[in-house]
């Protein structure tokens, strides 16, 4: 069986999916695939959306043992894992079904199978019900997102050792949980089973988590999770994993070098990174450059070596986020119709979704000093806003780094309650070229968490008015 499209999505995840909505919103007809089974990707499926299920579920779970400070006596919260589990499950359900949905209402053939190139224009399925068939088409991209990076000499079964997917599925509450890696997703799961009940260590090879990060920022978030009870193993290797009849014995030394210790715990997060899934879809036999890594050069406009065959999301350079990928996505679709596609790569906000929550956007104070750019900074505390006082939520900041001469937005940083949300602030205003004071002089709501930003944005020139 042969069909002709004017282009081909492979995968199916944030990145797929909104190309071959947006490449069907303007005219093209599309056919999507994704291998999994479930349209949405590992974001969806056993990524972003579960772990934010679990997130909030077990954020709640511990706020009912501080209620009383509130005047609310519940008693002891008891823990249902199954029905918590249940609840995570119908949210992707839901949450899957429902980017089917769109797939149909664009008029988009969203095929479940795995897919392989077999020259430009040609694109191979094996479909999940046996039946194999041959796309044609004008253009290609692939959009197949990441995979989870192994732990050399570390075997990962997902019952005991177990990766991110493993860790949204436990069975129990481990006693003690040692989680592989301080950066975003280890921080996320392993505050997760921390709340459930879990002795959490986290082993990271670095001396600080979160690399990348602007560091006052995250020296603030570590003192954070660490007054919740994770514990940090910094400058620290895990040099293997032994098997015990009831637990598991963790072996770490210094990462520079020493004697050696041992761990003993019941479940193993290996959190250590992704890797682009670009291996078994015919790039190298059709001649698709990738680097070392794995990922796929484009261009500017997302385009291979190859005539006709594009990347975006996690399978090329960047910050593996779903809402990059998506960017990339509407961008590509809007480039094949001939329209001007773009990415603004200086304002891609990221988060970790832990209490409290790090967000951030553009540069750090050290990404400046090593840019030699001079910056001036504003900071205010929550511990200061008459919203986090009133909901016990006063761990953290928002800080603003501006230009020292155009006073224009280069980088806002914030560790606190709705860090997440709050960013898109920050994002817009940098999207506008704002400077700190076009912020200053935005009336924020009273009282609201958005006034810290304000704050720190009339602190970048010391006129802070509330501290």
């Amino acid at each position: 069986m042969s069909d002709t499209f004017d282009l081909v999505v492979i995968g199916g995840g944030p990145g797929g999916y909104n190309c071959a909505i947006r490449a069907a919103q303007l005219g093209m007809s599309v056919a999507c695939i994704d291998k999994r089974g479930t349209f949405g990707g590992t974001c969806l499926n056993v990524g972003c959306i579960p772990s934010k299920a679990l997130l909030h579920s077990s954020e709640l779970f511990e706020e009912t043992s501080h209620l009383d400070r509130l005047g609310i006596i519940v008693g002891k919260a008891k823990l249902d894992l199954p029905a918590m589990m249940s609840h995570k499950d119908n949210i992707v359900s839901e949450l899957t079904a429902g980017v089917e949905f769109l797939l149909k209402k664009n008029k988009i053939t969203g095929i479940k199978g795995a897919a392989k190139i077999l020259s430009p224009g040609k694109v191979e399925v094996a479909r999940h019900n046996g039946a194999t068939d041959v796309l044609e088409c004008r253009n290609i991209v692939v959009a197949t997102g990441s995979e989870v990076m192994p732990l050399p000499g570390v075997e990962i079964d997902e019952e005991r050792i177990v990766s991110s997917t493993g860790a949204l599925a436990l069975a129990e509450v481990p006693k003690a949980l040692v989680v592989v890696g301080g950066g975003v997703i280890g921080l996320e799961l392993g505050s997760v089973w921390r709340r459930l009940g879990a002795d959490v260590t986290v082993v990271e090879f670095l001396d600080h988590i979160v690399p990348g990060t602007d560091a006052d920022a995250r020296k603030t978030f570590q003192r954070a999770l660490k007054k919740q009870g994770i514990k940090f193993k910094l400058s620290s290797k895990v040099t293997g994993v032994e098997k015990q009849k009831t637990s598991l014995k963790v072996s770490v030394e210094p990462a520079a070098g020493g004697a050696e210790e041992a761990i003993e715990c019941d479940t193993v997060l290996v959190s250590i990174g992704r890797r682009p899934y670009t291996d078994g879809l015919g790039l190298d036999e059709v001649g698709v450059e990738r680097d070392e890594r794995g990922r796929i050069h484009v261009d500017s406009r997302y385009h291979t070596n190859i005539p006709g065959i594009y990347a975006v999301g996690d399978v090329i350079e960047g910050p593996m986020l779903a809402h990059k990928a998506e960017d990339e996505a509407m961008a590509v679709a809007e480039i094949l119709a001939e329209k001007p596609g773009h990415v603004n790569y200086d304002v891609i906000p990221s988060v970790i979704y832990t209490s409290p929550e790090f967000a951030w956007v553009g540069l750090s104070e050290e990404e400046l000093k090593a840019e030699s750019i001079a910056y001036k900074s504003g900071k205010f505390p929550f511990m200061a806003n008459a919203k986090a006082k009133v909901g016990g939520m006063t761990d953290g900041f928002v800080k603003v780094l501006a230009d020292a001469v155009t006073d224009e937005v280069l980088g806002v940083h914030i560790v606190g309650p709705d860090a997440g949300t709050m960013i898109a602030e920050a994002a817009l205003a940098m999207e506008f070229s704002a400077s700190a004071e076009d912020i200053a002089r935005t009336c924020h709501a009273h009282p609201t968490l958005s006034e810290v930003f304000r704050q720190a944005a009339l602190g970048v020139d010391d006129r802070i008015t509330q501290m």
